[in-house]
């Protein structure tokens, strides 16, 4: 099986990845099932992890080679990966204030339902830049470039498929107690992961056959990253009551990425 992925194209690849973290949206957004109320405790630990997984992910795997790429390309690296690293984050922000001017608009929702309604775009909005990310982790493979490993964008898949998991929680259950059916919170839920297997495949191939545009786009991706972690999974996870435990939870992830990058890298 593993000897099957391998020798797969590295477009393939990147697709088969972010159906896989897809897939954990889903598996998250499941526990509608089953639960109506999530531990908060639990959700916000693995929200901090994949926080620290994201942001060791972000530098080995992404800004790190875009570093090393644009020096063989003969560009100018720190143009290079300021403009894509900012681009990444500002266009999140961006997209973020534009949905909380139109949602203002929207006076005839109730605050509780609005808010689940940011929550579902907010998520599907980042989920966009994620899957873009590991696209770009499993196009970069083809240049040989250190730290474009096959092992380095499976982690960066698996700590995005980590951190997807309570996203697919927080849209389902919140959309199950505004009276959504078990079935339709469900699906909204898993619904906010579709585009990462999109978004994926075109990042795979788009740097894949245009080989100048890969620093731009994996420093690109590395910002898009790091604005989610910092304007989403940090803030949320702090606002569990032991604060202290979720960052130490945040540095747990960093230290595992970080260890697994370097060790099998």
């Amino acid at each position: 099986m593993i000897d099957f992925f391998i020798n797969l194209d590295h477009t393939i690849q990147a697709l088969l990845a972010t159906i896989f973290t897809w897939g954990i949206t889903a598996l998250g957004a499941g526990l509608v099932f089953f639960f109506k109320k999530i531990n908060k405790s639990v959700m916000d630990a693995m929200l901090g992890f994949a926080a620290g997984v994201m942001i060791a992910a972000s530098f080995w795997s992404l800004l790190s080679p875009a570093i090393e790429m644009a020096k063989s390309l003969n560009m100018i690296t720190w143009l290079v990966a300021f403009l894509g690293f900012f681009t990444g984050g500002l266009l999140l922000f961006i997209g973020d204030k534009i949905f909380n001017f139109l949602n203002k608009k929207k006076e005839n929702k109730n605050n509780s339902f609005k808010r689940s309604l940011m929550l579902i775009f907010s998520i599907t909005l980042h989920n966009i830049p994620e899957g873009l990310a590991v696209g770009v982790a499993f196009g970069t493979i083809a240049y040989g470039l250190e730290g474009a490993t096959l092992i380095n964008a499976c982690l960066l898949a698996l700590g995005i498929g980590l951190q997807n998991f309570p996203e697919g929680t927080a849209v389902s259950v919140p959309l199950r107690r505004e009276g959504f059916s078990r079935k339709k919170a469900f699906l909204y839920g898993q619904l906010s992961g579709i585009v990462e297997p999109i978004s994926g495949f075109l990042g795979a191939l788009l740097v894949i056959k245009v080989r100048l545009l890969l620093p731009f786009l994996l420093a690109f991706a590395a910002g898009a990253m790091i604005y989610v972690v910092v304007e989403e999974l940090i803030p949320e996870s702090q606002t569990n009551e032991k604060k202290d435990l979720m960052a130490l939870f945040t540095l747990i992830g960093f230290s595992v990425m970080m260890i697994l990058d370097i060790s099998l890298g």
